[in-house]
């Protein structure tokens, strides 16, 4: 009864960080639920798909909350959501298909380029967003960036947004509030597609995805009306230094798993 407890606990507390993460950053908060999945000795096929369920609920919880404040461009979403609808069910093929310590560690490598990626949305907000807009072929850039949400959101449980979010603003030129609120759109298509082709594969944990979403509901709640009055350096900070610590632990296990397949 304590066990189950201590998995309930862990699993509502990972989803109510996620879906801060999800509300104030714009992504789905898989880089939280994947490896706490990992760490409670679920599978990594198993991480991935339960989190795409997860971010299902918060992705929508958060989209919901930003109708109501009149800041849900349904075009901008469909624009991004339909590439991003089908390339999932690539990344849904992958994963299932990836020896477990090859996701881990390709996870891992994504954990240390949303590093990077989170720094390069921060000195793209500075750029002349007019100029950069101009720069790239509008329907070639919608459909590069939904695309790439795709195959990460199948592949990674990660929803997509930590990518669409830099490449709205590098190659459509929209503002940083603008690329969060249409890559949590986005995020509920990506969701759909990628959990309905784990759940094919019959991966997805239910009971799990199910906590992990209400948790994340309650924290893109509460990101979306208190988050954002806090310093953005405080906030960058802390994600990427949680992303660092996470990626070395990813990459601990996918060598663990290496070594017992020896």
């Amino acid at each position: 009864m304590a066990l189950a407890n201590g998995l309930f606990l862990a699993l509502a507390t990972g989803g109510l960080v996620s879906g801060i993460l999800a509300g104030f950053l714009g992504i789905g908060g898989g880089t939280v639920l994947v490896p706490l999945l990992v760490a409670l000795g679920y599978t990594p096929v198993q991480s991935v798909a339960t989190s795409s369920l997860a971010i299902l609920i918060t992705s929508i919880s958060g989209s919901i909350q930003n109708w109501r404040m009149g800041y849900f461009d349904l075009k901008r979403v469909v624009y991004l959501g339909f590439p991003a609808l089908l390339t999932a069910q690539l990344g849904v093929y992958l994963a299932a298909r990836f020896a477990p310590y090859l996701l881990l560690a390709a996870f891992g490598g994504l954990l240390l380029l949303n590093v990077y990626l989170v720094e390069l949305r921060k000195r793209l907000t500075k750029t002349n967003q007019e100029r950069t807009s101009l720069t790239f072929n509008p329907l070639l850039s919608r459909i590069s960036t939904g695309s790439a949400a795709g195959i990460l959101a199948g592949l990674f449980g990660v929803g997509g947004g930590v990518i669409m979010v830099p490449l709205q603003i590098l190659l459509l030129g929209e503002t940083i509030k603008v690329a969060i609120q249409t890559s949590l759109g986005v995020i509920v298509i990506t969701a759909i597609s990628a959990c309905i082709g784990h759940a094919l594969n019959g991966h997805v944990l239910f009971f799990e995805g199910i906590v992990l979403g209400i948790g994340g509901l309650l924290g893109a709640q509460i990101s979306t009306r208190i988050l954002p009055k806090l310093p953005d350096e405080v906030i960058s900070l802390a994600f990427r230094t949680m992303l660092g610590v996470l990626s070395l632990y990813i990459f601990w296990q996918a060598w663990q798993s290496y070594s017992s397949s020896l």
